[in-house]
């Protein structure tokens, strides 16, 4: 069977099916929660606010990498949860699904909370360090932050 085209989606909320808020759900918590040991509340809220839009690649239907973009108080963007399916890995998911985001994202200035073994890859794409490392769930994470070119 000759592989899918992997196709990019983006939704806010109340344009998702139940089937792909699940499969979107699953592998957050599959990564996040599961392989990564960290038992936090997954559903935090902000998945349904007016201002996220949820970004995936989907291959054949199936999610293959997945962030989101909230619309933080004063116009800036926060994109977070950005995941990519274990048996997807180095497939340069992770670098196509930041290009497409920063294309929603415009000209605003944008933020995240980067896995500190990652500033790197988000360096690649204009970001910068913020603050100052600290821990969460038991994991180093860095603030990062884009603004837009002037």
């Amino acid at each position: 069977m000759p592989p899918q085209t992997i196709e990019v989606r983006t939704a806010a909320f109340p344009d998702l099916t139940t089937r792909t808020f699940h499969d979107l759900l699953k592998l957050r918590i599959d990564v996040f929660v599961v392989e990564q040991n960290c038992p936090y509340p997954e559903l935090d809220g902000r998945d349904v606010e007016p201002g996220t839009r949820h970004l995936w690649l989907a291959d054949g239907g199936a999610p293959l990498a997945y962030l989101r973009i909230l619309a933080d108080p004063g116009g800036v963007a926060r994109i977070g949860r950005v995941v990519v399916a274990p048996h997807a890995r180095g497939g340069g998911y992770a670098g196509r699904l930041m290009t497409e985001a920063l294309a929603l994202v415009g000209d605003r200035p944008c933020v995240l909370e980067a896995q500190s073994h990652l500033v790197g890859f988000y360096a690649r794409h204009g970001f910068t360090v913020s603050g100052l490392e600290y821990v969460e769930d038991g994991i180093p994470h860095t603030p990062m932050r884009r603004d837009p070119a002037l």
